[in-house]
């Protein structure tokens, strides 16, 4: 009998633990919350570095707003274009499961939203939290048409780390003091490299070291003793970035809004489309500090803005302070790496990783090497103004000597599910078409690369590895790569051409950190690993804007899988035609 009693017990015990955890379940996805925005892209009057100009801008905000969910939330964005040019709107980072018509990359999910006309976005948050970000993705505009996308755990869920005091979102810009679309214009003409940016901005200010601007510096107020949590996001059109604070240091918890082990350093790297979350604790005597980042400068004898953009780290006037009228002399200037610095962004690089073990694929399916780099296209016309690139060329870039075509009467997603033919071909190379020495001495008949619509295809469910591997032609530089609708783990990396016999056992498959953007190494390569579970058409480029007009970028078809949980949604009634 009391054995029995026992086990009685013991069962209604167990179902009340079930019904308990069952009703959180339920409570967490009750509390989701559908949130309705609406964007108007419009020209707005912004002054910078003495000059105004008519900026294209999101409800007349540069950048534009910051949007704040949780994860499970779902959201409905309104994008009404009071602008003269075409525009689209990604949703960066977030996987869009079975939604690639939410996903916003211009005529590969979507045609454009034209001047005078609307498109909804919905999507809805699922299993991701952290920073990430919004932008135009339609030619150069995201040089002004940008801003902070948050995700918060769903209620009731701590973040993995102590609870900070406040958060602060800081996005890094580029600033030209001129309208970007026609650098972008003027560099597609001649031929040659653009013109390069006049500024950096954080949160779209350009700081103390630049003309007329003092007065709308960045301030990140702080009192003795607290720890912030800055949200990080390089938000700049063509150029990786170092960051840090002068005498502190920065606790990295998370990278792409995937959590990581967390480590200090003094200085971080982002490249363009990466986002990196830090821990500062205000521990040091109250003053001024600056917070400042400039460039980390890979391709050699390139161009590049080598100005230095600043926030101010402000503690406040507390007890601290000597008197209530006490002032603070000039901030204190951190000290950057050094441009070219390789090294110190790599040292950051490889310290980023997952929480804890993680399921990494390890029967491929897949196994492709994709080469990244530039070109040069020869001219028949010798001297020609529309041939400004090296020695009377064209700038070039591809992905396995394929220059990418975009194409201009429908998206790639419209005409894949319609069945529309003519569009592209499903033949893009899962190898380099001719295999040589790619980080040693090119030869000059190998800088050119062909033109084409070309896609790869996966099936659903594959596992799919990518070794990226950088190229010395025309120059060696990080290219900063991103995938759409994924997030991927970076098992390795290293310098030199990649070695299939020998750099496999080096990879890292226990806890690899996971990304939806990753630079290669300059004159090296970078392994990516996923599984293939979100079907549509997703697009792989490089995260310097300059490089994707150029062509380097790819897409891949995923195919459905089984049934409509593993299938596309169709396609919404308000997408937007060519």
């Amino acid at each position: 009998m009391g054995a029995s009693s026992f086990t009685l017990k013991l069962l209604s015990s167990c179902l009340l633990l079930c019904l308990l955890a069952f009703l959180t379940l339920l409570a967490s996805f009750a509390a989701a919350e559908t949130h309705y925005h609406e964007f108007v892209v419009e020209a707005k009057p912004v002054k910078r570095l003495c000059r105004t100009h008519n900026t294209i801008t999101v409800n007349g905000q540069f950048p534009g707003p910051t949007l704040e969910v949780r994860n499970g939330d779902s959201l409905a964005v309104k994008v009404t274009n009071r602008a003269k040019y075409n525009v689209t709107i990604h949703w960066h980072g977030l996987k869009q499961l079975r939604n690639p018509w939410a996903d916003g990359p211009e005529y590969v999910t979507q045609c454009p939203i034209q001047p005078g006309a609307t498109y909804t976005y919905r999507f809805t948050i699922q299993d991701q939290e952290g920073t990430l970000w919004w932008h135009a993705h339609s030619k150069w505009l995201r040089a002004t048409v940008y801003g902070a996308l948050i995700i918060y755990p769903r209620l009731g869920t701590p973040y993995p780390f102590s609870m900070p005091k406040k958060e602060f979102p800081l996005l890094l810009g580029e600033w030209w003091d001129r309208n970007p679309l026609d650098v972008q214009r003027l560099a597609q003409f001649t031929g040659g490299a653009p013109n390069v940016s006049d500024a950096y901005t954080i949160n779209g200010q350009p700081g103390d070291l630049y003309r007329c601007s003092k007065q709308g510096t960045v301030r990140i107020p702080v009192e003795s003793s607290e720890t912030i949590l800055l949200r990080i996001i390089n938000s700049a059109l063509n150029q990786e970035l170092f960051f840090t604070i002068a005498n502190h240091r920065l606790t990295v918890v998370s990278a792409d809004a995937s959590y990581t082990k967390p480590f200090t350093t003094r200085v971080i790297m982002l490249g363009p489309g990466q986002t990196t979350d830090v821990l500062l604790m205000a521990d040091q005597p109250p003053a001024h500090y600056y917070a400042a980042a400039r460039a980390y400068q890979t391709a050699q004898n390139a161009a590049f803005d080598n100005t230095t953009t600043t926030a101010i780290l402000e503690y406040k006037c507390a007890a601290a302070c000597h008197s209530k009228k006490a002032k603070f002399s000039a901030p204190v200037l951190p000290l950057l790496p050094a441009y070219n610095d390789t090294a110190t962004a790599t040292a950051f690089s490889v310290q980023i990783k997952s929480p804890s073990q993680v399921q990494i694929p390890t029967q491929i399916d897949e196994n492709l090497y994709f080469i990244v780099g530039l070109g040069l296209n020869n001219c028949t016309v010798p001297n020609s103004p529309r041939c400004q690139g090296p020695n009377n060329t064209r700038f070039a870039a591809s992905m396995n000597n394929v220059s990418f075509v975009f194409p201009k009467t429908t998206s790639l997603m419209q005409a894949y599910y319609n069945g529309i033919p003519g569009v592209f071909t499903t033949d893009f190379p899962p190898v380099p078409p001719v295999q040589f020495d790619y980080t040693g001495n090119v030869s000059r008949g190998l800088w050119t690369p062909s033109r084409g619509t070309k896609l790869y295809k996966l099936k659903y469910g594959s596992s799919v590895q990518i070794v990226l591997q950088d190229t010395s032609i025309v120059t060696t530089e990080d290219h900063p790569m991103h995938l759409h609708g994924y997030h991927f783990y970076v098992v390795g990396s290293g310098f030199g051409n990649f070695n299939p016999r020998t750099d496999p056992a080096k990879f890292n498959l226990i806890d690899p950190p996971l990304r939806n953007t990753i630079g290669t190494n300059p004159g090296g390569w970078v392994a990516i690993r996923f599984v293939a579970d979100n079907p549509g058409v997703w697009l792989m480029h490089c995260h310097l804007d300059a490089h994707i007009v150029l062509g380097l970028a790819m897409a891949f078809v995923v195919e459905n899988g089984n049934g409509p949980l593993q299938s596309v949604i169709p396609p919404p009634a308000d997408l937007p035609q060519c």
